[in-house]
């Protein structure tokens, strides 16, 4: 994913100290110069920032534990002001003097210290600076920097001691390493685009390099900031610096040539995922993952396109990350087979319907992924809109429409509109209706074939489709699928009323017709196409949780609190049977069986049975979803604690100790409609 900026992250204060700063308004791109000292043990941190502020008066907000120490313009000395406070930010006002326009700050304190309990899901939300002996990490939003502008260019120089690297997005100007720890790493970097934020991460890590050369523009730097563990691992260093390079190359002949001098792979200490301007910041047990050169290293490097190369208008919606999954992480699995292409867009339908109807945004309205529900919508939608948007105007054009989007916004806040645009010139097609649908309406239509008849004209036999959606209609271009014995054909309708009839002329008679099968819609699916996956238990609006062992209490609850978004409702055994709402069992093997049978619920499957010492699986019958965890012992189940949140796509697992050892999503088909004979 990207950065997650200040605007984007809901830090008020922030935006609105820029927006009084008369930042939106600045005409020329001001510069920022920083220098920092940053001591990792301590975590005693000191800057010093110099600027031209782009009005007389200028406000600026600083993280609580900083302290502005010395104001100077022109050679005075001036009296910074307190501007008002947002939870941990404070904001500042201070004058300019007349005649004078660089404004010069010295500021500094003790930065909170690196949280470890940090989950997958806490990464998501607003940090604050951070720094330790494992790791330091002082993201953009977290107003460690006085931020000039909504968008600046800059200069950083950094000292760091006891030995650790450290490095923000840009290029490597020059840097000291010493030969033993007793003195700081000091490196310069400067980005000249636009920038709409600096992080800034230090850490124990061994640095490895790989200079490419190019042509037209200076050598690409690329490098791994890996700890020691992850450095040691034979070829993990020159994986990805290979794979790296293979990306930035591919990206490169699709959209245009890369605009950085560099690329860096960085290991963190906490579960991260992030991509900023020529680096991603990994979490180093991430790193580890043998599929992740794959699939979210290609991701990543793409965001130096998407988001940190043309930037996001989030005003009217997030709509980087949808493009990035879709030529990054779908585009590999179709590269793979058109099966698992289909896996990923069934993948994306089955999270959006976990989403509680009243938990689905629109897509204009999503800014960043916070929570489950805004991940189906953010990233899942909107890939499908650019899946749809495809398949409507053709590759050719979708192709010409993204260079020209690129060319166009290069280092600009772009919008959906801008995509619209893009898209409309390179294909010659109105797309208004089609993006003001898939933007601006929460949900997705319910689409089925109410009846299908088999009529003829002059001899020639014709398919008659009674297609309904639901109301409001969406204008669709439909795949339906003619079924005979043997073979199948798929024929392309358009519909866009709630209730249509559409005669196909046919060789001869289908046996029946599907809607969809290929799943290269956005929508509701039916319940046969819907298998049960775990994520519906986790952003439940209102869960259930039934622990059958006593010994296992402490465990299951903490357990409980890493899975679900919304604390679940603890019952009792015999409630599990009542209600609608979701629940989730847990408890030793024997005790799960003989609850299962108590109920009247189905047994553990045959095959997840006796396998591994922890079983998940989940079930769909009349009455409330069912998930069970059922475990061998209480160290089994506490083994789960860290692997089970991240399989919410999974229907079943198997899991020895902490390493999942089967997965998968249980069955499921379309429904076929049988083709009538009309009498």
């Amino acid at each position: 994913m990207s950065r997650l900026f200040a605007r984007a992250i809901c830090q008020p204060l922030l935006v609105l100290l820029l927006v009084l700063a008369g930042a939106f308004a600045q005409a020329v791109t001001p510069a920022l110069e920083l220098h920092v000292d940053l001591n990792t043990e301590t975590r005693e941190f000191k800057a010093r920032a110099e600027f031209v502020p782009p009005a007389h008066e200028f406000v600026f907000a600083l993280h609580e534990t900083l302290q502005v120490r010395r104001a100077t313009a022109g050679g005075k000395a001036l009296t910074v002001h307190p501007a008002g406070r947002e939870g941990a930010l404070r904001g500042w006002r201070v004058a300019m003097p007349s005649g004078a326009d660089k404004l010069r700050l010295e500021y500094g304190g003790t930065l909170p210290a690196l949280d470890r309990s940090l989950d997958h899901r806490g990464v998501l939300r607003s940090l604050p600076p951070m720094a330790s002996s494992e790791g330091s990490f002082l993201p953009a939003g977290s107003a460690w920097y006085p931020q000039p502008a909504d968008l600046f260019t800059y200069r950083l120089t950094l000292s760091v001691s006891n030995g650790q690297r450290a490095l923000v997005a840009g290029r490597l100007l020059s840097e000291e390493v010493p030969a033993d720890g007793t003195k700081p790493y000091r490196a310069s970097f400067e980005f000249t685009q636009p920038a709409d934020g600096i992080d800034l991460m230090a850490g124990p890590w061994i640095v490895r390099e790989k200079m490419i050369a190019r042509k037209d523009a200076e050598p690409l730097r690329l490098r791994t900031y890996f700890t020691r563990e992850l450095d040691a691992m034979p070829g993990m260093s020159d994986g990805y610096l290979a794979d790296t390079q293979a990306y930035i190359a591919s990206y490169s002949q699709q959209i245009g040539a890369y605009s950085f001098a560099g690329f860096s792979i960085v290991a963190s200490p906490l579960p991260t995922g992030f991509g900023m301007p020529t680096l991603t910041y990994i979490g180093a047990d991430v790193l580890k993952l043998p599929f992740i050169r794959a699939t979210s290293l290609g991701h990543e490097v793409l965001h130096n396109w998407w988001g940190n190369g043309v930037y996001v208008d989030y005003a009217s919606g997030n709509w980087s990350e949808g493009l990035t999954t879709f030529m990054a992480d779908y585009a590999y699995k179709e590269r793979e087979s058109a099966g698992a292409a289909r896996e990923m867009r069934l993948a994306w339908l089955r999270d959006f319907a976990a989403v509680p109807a009243g938990d689905r945004q629109t897509l204009s309205g999503f800014r960043s992924r916070t929570h489950g529900a805004a991940a189906a919508i953010g990233y899942g939608k909107s890939a499908m809109l650019f899946v749809m948007l495809r398949d409507a105007i053709g590759e050719q054009a979708f192709g010409k429409g993204i260079r020209a989007f690129w060319n166009r916004h290069r280092f600009q806040q772009a919008s959906w509109n801008d995509l619209r645009l893009a898209f409309e010139q390179a294909s010659g097609k109105p797309l208004d209706e089609f993006f003001k649908q898939w933007l601006t309406r929460a949900g997705g239509p319910t689409v089925t074939i109410s009846d299908a008849s088999l009529t003829s004209e002059a001899g020639k036999p014709r398919v008659q489709l009674a297609v309904e959606q639901t109301s409001p209609a969406y204008a669709l271009h439909l795949p339906v699928e003619l079924v005979y014995a043997g073979r199948s054909e798929m024929r392309w309708i358009d519909i866009a009323r709630a209730h249509e009839l559409v005669t196909l002329n046919v060789d001869s008679a289908p046996e029946g017709v599907r809607v969809d099968p290929d799943l290269r819609i956005w929508r509701v699916l039916d319940h046969e196409q819907l298998p049960p996956i775990l994520r519906q238990w986790f952003i439940a609006r209102s869960a259930r949780l039934a622990i059958v062992s006593p010994q296992l209490r402490e465990t299951a609850e903490e357990l409980a609190r890493r899975l679900f978004e919304r604390p679940p409702r603890v019952v009792s055994v015999d409630e599990i049977g009542a209600g609608s709402e979701p629940v989730m069992l847990i408890g030793l093997h024997a005790d799960v069986g003989a609850a299962l049978a108590r109920t009247g619920l189905p047994s553990r499957p045959a095959e997840l049975n006796g396998k591994g010492s922890a079983q998940v699986w989940t079930v769909i019958k009349d009455g409330a979803p069912l998930a069970v965890v059922s475990a061998g012992d209480v160290n089994a189940l506490r083994a789960l604690l860290r692997p089970l949140p991240h399989y919410g796509a999974q229907s079943w697992l198997m899991f020895d100790g902490g390493r999942a050892i089967g997965r998968g999503v249980w069955a499921a088909g379309g429904k076929v409609v049988r083709v009538r004979a009309e009498r």
